[in-house]
């Protein structure tokens, strides 16, 4: 079995766990918050002293300054995830900073790069809520099509707040269902 490892991230809003193998990040999520990675079946290791963690915690720190980092010099590793999931992350982490997209706006590409002739919401929103590498891979910059926030694992409080570190120009129009 791999070992892989983790340390921890004190953020603005709670503890966040990152977890990596020896050279990228393979998850990153609220402490006290639920989420989808599955990171009880790994064998996981203490370690702060990983460079992947530096560039992680260095990454976190612009972040939370309002430096909109940029994920390139990132490396990430989707460990257990279906080609589809992979496919929906890739377009999140394409969502430019500060601008949202719908889970239809996400459909509609997929469909159109898959040459599919439609696909369901639903897929969609089941792909994003599995995301290993929360704010990284922005999955909170997905709004529902009347402007709604829905469907952020760490809570819709996080959510509406990692948007307004962003500035997210229609915040005012958010809202919380």
């Amino acid at each position: 079995m791999d070992v892989f490892y983790k340390t921890e991230y004190i953020s603005p809003f709670g503890v966040i766990s990152i977890v990596a193998n020896k050279n990228s990040l393979v998850g990153l999520y609220f402490k006290e918050r639920k989420t989808h990675f599955n990171y009880k079946k790994l064998r996981l290791e203490e370690n702060n002293n990983l460079p992947i963690f530096f560039d992680v915690k260095k990454w976190l720190d612009d972040y939370f300054n309002k430096k909109n980092p940029s994920i390139s010099k990132l490396s990430l590793k989707f460990i257990n995830a279906t080609d589809f999931q992979k496919n929906v992350w890739k377009i999140l982490s394409e969502i430019p900073y500060s601008k949202v997209l719908t889970y239809k706006d996400i459909t509609n590409e997929l469909i159109l790069k898959l040459g599919l002739k439609a696909m369901s919401n639903q897929a969609v929103a089941a792909a994003i809520a599995r995301n290993p590498i929360l704010i990284i891979i922005p999955c909170h910059r997905v709004i529902a099509s009347n402007g709604d926030l829905r469907g952020y694992v760490a809570g819709l409080d996080i959510k509406e707040k990692l948007l307004k570190i962003e500035g997210y120009n229609n915040s005012s129009s958010i809202n919380l269902s």
